[in-house]
């Protein structure tokens, strides 16, 4: 699958949709570092084998701080993982729903392009299973990492998918999160996507810790939501 839904689904952050990369990331800048202090440990550490286990160690404890620090979500509020109601239920987007999610975006290629994504890039009808895989192994990896969270709606008996639901924990403009949601066009035509958006607006004030929650394309339309990403881009 293409990595524009991905981008698109946790913020629209580039125009309409933004085609970034999902899981590569440059090494933080640490600084120069303090070259006395690295000839006093190297000593210790032998010459200069040890000055370089330094270094590496200092890159490798700033990755690791800033891959902690990607969210901005407490770090005690436990993301939710299964919520049930009489009509559906959401659980996260993996490898194990790759089928059910595949069917579900390709029954609505031009309804989604047109309502979700604002792109033909996503859905197409070229999408394979391996691409549809990846893109649930990135989905699957984001939200363990707490970078983005994405949830598969589906029927109560889990045999269907309706549509999808992300969070992404992003200050844009005035807000500290951000949630995208499709439904398929029949679920569309049968009244669910309004029904949808209702209960997940009730589930953002109720059970995430966001003080203030972008809707993109609903709750603020496409034009202000595009300036204001904009204005988050602008140096």
């Amino acid at each position: 699958m293409s990595d524009l839904r991905a981008s698109a689904a946790r913020e629209s952050q580039s125009g309409p949709f933004e085609t970034g990369d999902l899981a590569h990331m440059a090494l933080p800048n640490i600084g120069t570092p303090n070259t006395e202090m690295l000839h006093r440990r190297g000593k210790r550490l032998a010459g200069l084998s040890g000055l370089a286990l330094i270094v590496v160690g200092l890159c490798t404890a700033a990755a690791a701080e800033a891959g902690q620090a990607s969210s901005s979500l407490p770090t005690n509020f436990a993301v939710p993982t299964r919520v049930e109601t009489p009509d559906f239920k959401l659980v996260p987007l993996g490898p194990d729903l790759v089928d059910i999610d595949f069917k579900a975006y390709m029954s609505s290629i031009d309804y989604l392009q047109r309502t979700f994504t604002r792109s033909t890039d996503w859905p197409h009808k070229d999408i394979s299973h391996a691409d549809a895989m990846r893109d649930m192994e990135t989905e699957r990896e984001r939200f363990r990492k707490r970078q983005s969270f994405a949830y598969a709606v589906l029927t109560p008996d889990g045999r269907r998918e309706l549509g999808s639901v992300y969070v992404s924990p992003k200050a844009v403009g005035p807000y500290d999160g951000v949630v995208r949601m499709w439904v398929t066009k029949a679920e569309y035509d049968a009244g669910f996507d309004a029904k949808l958006y209702q209960w997940v607006r009730g589930w953002m004030r109720k059970a995430w810790p966001f003080a203030k929650v972008a809707y993109p394309g609903r709750s603020i339309d496409w034009k202000t939501w595009d300036s204001l990403v904009a204005a988050k881009q602008t140096p």
